[in-house]
């Protein structure tokens, strides 16, 4: 498991010298960015996905869950359904990608140094499946995040109008999904250190 040190810290160390592009040759990369108001269907996409990953994968799919935007209700999302799959060790893709892909998903990023990061593609639903090893900090921050916009409706307001900002400055701007995450991201940092401080993580005096 990530220390307490480790999960409050985050990674902004750029891929080492000489590293390959993160995104697999010939990978798909979608333009422009959809921002769709609250859908209560999108936990029961969720449902429909992890029962199909869970299938492929059996007992290598050692945690399961739903994140991001989709996730939270009342807060306008991307409609694709982002999942976090934690398995034994990302670097040996051998164990889930060949199943994974005879269940329709599609490896498209590859990050070794971000914490062993995969990110493997779905259509009908739309998904983006990371995948991280049972010892990332970069997963427990993801579910931190959703459940304190869950529980936090003046919070999910400042993220879902951050949101349609960003979008609408990307969209004006050709950008593609890493500029809208950018824009976004001071406010997004802000909020993970609100929740640290409320959930202990992080001391009041730091």
């Amino acid at each position: 498991m990530p220390s307490r040190a480790e999960i409050v810290q985050f990674d902004d160390s750029p891929p080492p010298p000489g590293a390959p592009s993160a995104w697999l040759p010939g990978a798909p990369r979608a333009g422009g960015i959809e921002i769709a108001e609250p859908d209560p269907g999108w936990p029961l996409l969720y449902d429909d996905l992890a029962g199909r990953i869970r299938q492929a994968l059996g007992w290598r799919a050692l945690q399961l869950d739903h994140v991001g935007s989709t996730s939270v209700p009342e807060l306008p999302a991307k409609p694709i359904i982002d999942i976090d799959l934690t398995v034994a060790d990302p670097g040996q893709e051998q164990d889930y990608v060949p199943a994974l892909e005879s269940a329709g998903f599609q490896l498209v990023i590859r990050e070794p140094w971000f914490y062993g990061h995969r990110v493997l593609t779905a259509d009908a639903p739309r998904c983006n499946l990371h995948v991280f090893g049972f010892d990332s900090p970069e997963s427990v921050r993801h579910r931190i995040f959703r459940d304190w916009l869950r529980g936090n409706p003046d919070e999910r307001e400042l993220y879902a109008a951050a949101k349609r900002q960003a979008a609408a400055e990307s969209n004006a701007a050709g950008e593609h999904t890493m500029q809208y995450n950018a824009r976004k991201e001071q406010l997004l940092r802000e909020i993970y250190h609100r929740a640290f401080l409320a959930t202990g993580l992080l001391d009041q005096d730091l």
